[in-house]
């Protein structure tokens, strides 16, 4: 692995979050940024459950991106681990990127965007207003919402953006670059996460679910990983009896609330759990770069969101 990357006086590395209510862009901006997917896009709302890191390096600087879960009022002890990752990442980073999807208009802003907004300028630290969507709104439409955020709050700075089509995003990167602390790297420069494989991997195979499947069963669905190794897979066929190249060998168990979900995900004639495992697969493979074979089985833990011991057990926490 590479050292951190050598640095002058000027050069800059800090984190910066980014904040925002389910479903405005968060993903896709980071993803969009950092010019590679790192945190999984669903049309979905509450996509991510965890704080996920992607780090971008220069020559210049070092932005570390801190993705959250959206902002919500909790219903779940799930709910809660989430917003707890919301509140880290919020603490940990030296300037924040407070996400508005401008689809919805200049009404004015409810009582949980209200508070967030309220603890992010608390904070003292720069707050960017980042406008979202622009390729789906007349540009005009965009001059009430702008005049409303910036009478009722200090930003640093407003961008109108749109985190799909990168319209917009070299300003605000250019932005969030000069507005770094001057720091040494704090990574190496050839990686982009901190998280692990198995993390991502469990990641993927969650967004297949969120894809596939209709209402309540993404949402009550967890994803484990619980191996993942190299084999020796045989091929060739049973006359010719030869190894074939190497696979990763992954095991994941899919976590449900009701048994009555268990077969929906699995579906009849295991149609469904096998066009998730597809769907998985062939993302997996390309993130890897490396061929896998791919097992997935689905299990029972009722009330699992309610259970913070075992939230906590698998990673749903600061």
């Amino acid at each position: 692995m590479n050292e951190p990357t050598p640095t002058s006086s000027t050069y800059r590395c800090g984190y910066a979050a980014i904040i925002g209510k389910p479903n405005v862009g968060k993903s896709t901006l980071m993803n969009s940024l950092l010019k590679q997917k790192i945190s999984i896009v669903t049309k979905k709302a509450q996509t991510t459950r965890h704080k996920i890191l992607g780090i971008l390096s220069t020559d210049a600087y070092q932005a570390i991106f801190l993705d959250t879960p959206g902002i919500i009022e909790p219903r779940y002890a799930l709910h809660e681990a989430m917003m707890d990752f919301a509140a880290s990442a919020i603490d940990d980073a030296d300037l924040m990127l407070f996400m508005v999807d401008v689809t919805a208009g200049a009404q004015d802003a409810d009582p949980v965007e209200r508070e967030a907004l309220d603890r992010l300028t608390a904070k003292g630290k720069p707050v960017y207003l980042v406008l979202n969507k622009i390729d789906r709104v007349p540009k005009a439409t965009l001059l009430p919402l702008i005049d409303r955020y910036a009478k009722a709050y200090p930003f640093r700075e407003i961008f109108p953006v749109s985190a799909l089509t990168r319209e917009g995003t070299d300003a605000l990167l250019s932005a969030v670059a000069a507005d770094l602390p001057e720091h040494p790297a704090l990574y190496p420069a050839d990686i982009v996460s901190e998280h692990n494989e198995r993390f991502f991997v469990g990641e993927i195979i969650r967004e297949k679910i969120f894809i596939t499947c209709k209402e309540e069963i993404p949402y009550s669905t967890t994803v484990e990983v619980v191996e993942f190794a190299e084999r020796e897979m045989q091929g060739g066929g049973p006359s010719r009896g030869r190894p074939s190249a190497p696979k990763w060998f992954i095991s994941a168990d899919i976590y449900v609330e009701r048994p009555s979900q268990k077969g929906i995900l699995i579906g009849k004639g295991g149609l469904m759990l096998k066009e998730i495992g597809r769907l998985a697969r062939a993302d997996i493979e390309r993130f890897l770069d490396h061929r896998i074979y791919l097992e997935l089985h689905v299990k029972v833990r009722e009330h699992w969101r309610e259970d913070k011991g075992w939230l906590q057990s698998r990673g749903y926490r600061r």
